[in-house]
């Protein structure tokens, strides 16, 4: 698949080709929709917790004797069914940890970019730079590219990009991740990809 590679400015420069092992592999819906619920349940911290009749402060005493009250037996006024009393069938701390191979995990991604450069939902630079770490700069290079759409920009390593994740962490529609720590749910909740030319030796290696 030959795209087209473009400047800061949105101004087409060249074109390459992109590795057909990772941007036209077989696109596996299923396995893109178990790699989106995996992660996002493994994202659950599982804290929730409710306190059973054995845990609620007080109900030591039995309220009444047993019998001659005429009214119902009780043994503690920390029952469920009283008014400050504990819980039953409610949720307590558990993990919600799902597993999936990690082959099954990078299959999923090559199905997402598959979609995303049949969607032409792929936009490369030659490079990603800016003259400062300015916010102003980075939104009018991503309106050149991408227009209004929201965009999620890879880069090969952070060390020569520190003024571009700076001038991006203040703009809603875009988010800045290393290539290496590409993930289902990002690729899959923005609308555009941006990565330098760089990143695709990054991606190639990872998921190639």
């Amino acid at each position: 698949m030959l795209v087209d590679v473009f400047n800061m400015e949105g101004k087409k420069v060249k074109s390459v080709e992109l590795p057909a092992e990772v941007f036209e592999a077989p696109v596996y819906l299923d396995l893109m929709h178990q790699a989106y619920v995996r992660q996002m349940a493994n994202a659950r911290l599982g804290t929730h917790d409710t306190k059973v009749r054995g845990e609620v402060a007080g109900g030591g005493r039995k309220p009444w004797k047993q019998k001659g009250t005429g009214r119902a037996r009780q043994g503690s006024i920390r029952s469920a069914h009283w008014k400050g009393g504990g819980r039953i069938h409610t949720p307590h701390p558990h993990s919600y940890r799902l597993a999936m191979p990690v082959k099954m995990r990078r299959a999923a991604l090559r199905s997402a970019l598959t979609v995303k450069a049949q969607e032409s939902a792929l936009i490369l630079v030659d490079e990603l730079s800016l003259s400062e770490p300015k916010t102003r700069l980075m939104a009018k290079a991503l309106n050149s590219l991408v227009g209004n759409a929201s965009a999620l920009v890879l880069i090969p390593e952070k060390s020569a990009y520190e003024g571009v994740i700076r001038s991006t962490n203040n703009i809603p529609d875009a988010k800045v991740m290393l290539a290496s720590y590409l993930n289902i749910r990002d690729l899959l909740s923005f609308k555009k990809v941006i990565l330098p030319v760089a990143a695709l030796d990054v991606i190639t290696a990872t998921l190639g």
